[in-house]
């Protein structure tokens, strides 16, 4: 099979179900972002520097953005339909924050991104995180979009911020606190 069909070449691609969208549309906006997401998480996982316990986390995140890229790739009136988004995916990246931050330094400041370089990965993912949020919040003003998934990534973003504060810490790196300047 070749990678490339050239029916993408006009500005178009199929939707699941056959129906011809542009590439610019929201529906794409939002699982294009989760792919990109996808590849962050990928680049994170890759690393040696991060906790052992993110190894698995991040990888069953990847295969879920799958299958939150599929169903929003899916039309409504497609014959194939994904099954609903589980809950249990976001409760368990809940116990992965909840297992973090017991062991993490407690405080009440702005932490700025940074400090070791797979924290600093780990917010870039959690920006695009949020941005996948709002991708899939502005597709569900015009298409049915399971609330589980838009649960799930809010989730993920909050995982990644918790995540990055772990790299630093596991990696004696210091966190950087932001600073008020004016």
């Amino acid at each position: 099979m070749k990678v490339y069909t050239r029916t993408g070449d006009s500005g178009q691609t199929s939707l699941v179900g056959g129906t011809r969208i542009d590439k610019d549309n929201a529906r794409l906006e939002a699982y294009g972002t989760a792919d990109e997401l996808n590849s962050w998480l990928g680049l994170l996982d890759a690393s040696q520097a991060i906790p052992e316990a993110a190894h698995a986390t991040l990888r069953s995140a990847m295969h879920l953005l799958f299958d939150i890229g599929a169903a929003l790739a899916t039309e409504e009136t497609s014959k194939w339909q994904p099954a609903p988004f589980p809950a249990a995916a976001t409760e368990a990246l809940e116990k992965a924050i909840d297992d973090f931050e017991t062991t993490l330094p407690r405080h009440n400041r702005f932490i700025l991104p940074g400090g070791h370089p797979d924290a600093a990965r780990a917010n870039i993912a959690r920006t695009v995180a949020r941005r996948c949020e709002r991708r899939i919040i502005t597709l569900g003003r015009t298409q049915n979009v399971d609330p589980e998934i838009v649960r799930y990534i809010n989730r993920l973003s909050d995982y990644l911020f918790v995540l990055s504060r772990a790299i630093n810490f596991f990696n004696r790196t210091d966190e950087i606190f932001w600073e008020k300047s004016c």
